[in-house]
């Protein structure tokens, strides 16, 4: 069996998060000490070191920070589905999070700062998180895989 290199390991502290992904909810981890969301979830707050921290459902609205057109990618499953685009989405309620942004025509419509929305993918078990451009409707499956 080829390792995946694309699935996560949840946990008993990340089930939660995983979870409710596969219900369509985004959740960051919200400090109660000094206020500041973070992402990827943690049990301490990375900016005050607090570990006053809680789940918190997020709208799926974010802007597109980075990102970068993936053309040829060794791991499985990932070689399969070049190209892609690997970016660094500004959730809108603050924090940054690593993840696909989906698309129809190309990578030129992408731009720094542009509108995106939350829209969840089918992976193995797993149901991840990935972006794509905003259009108003609420976020849903996306088919892509």
């Amino acid at each position: 069996m080829t390792a995946r290199f694309d699935l996560p390991e949840a946990d008993a502290f990340t089930r939660t998060y995983w979870d409710a992904a596969a219900e369509g909810r985004l959740l960051v981890r919200r400090c109660g000490a000094c206020g500041q969301a973070h992402h990827y979830p943690r049990e301490f707050c990375p900016h005050c070191w607090s570990e006053d921290v809680t789940w918190e459902a997020v709208s799926g609205r974010a802007t597109l920070y980075t990102w970068s057109v993936v053309h040829r990618n060794d791991l499985p499953p990932f070689g399969e589905r070049t190209p892609y685009v690997a970016a660094v989405v500004e959730l809108a309620e603050g924090p940054r999070m690593m993840t696909e942004v989906v698309r129809g025509d190309g990578a030129g419509e992408l731009r720094v700062g542009m509108d995106l929305e939350v829209a969840f993918r089918e992976a193995g078990e797993f149901v991840v998180p990935v972006f794509r451009p905003y259009s108003g409707a609420p976020g849903h499956r996306c088919g892509v895989q």
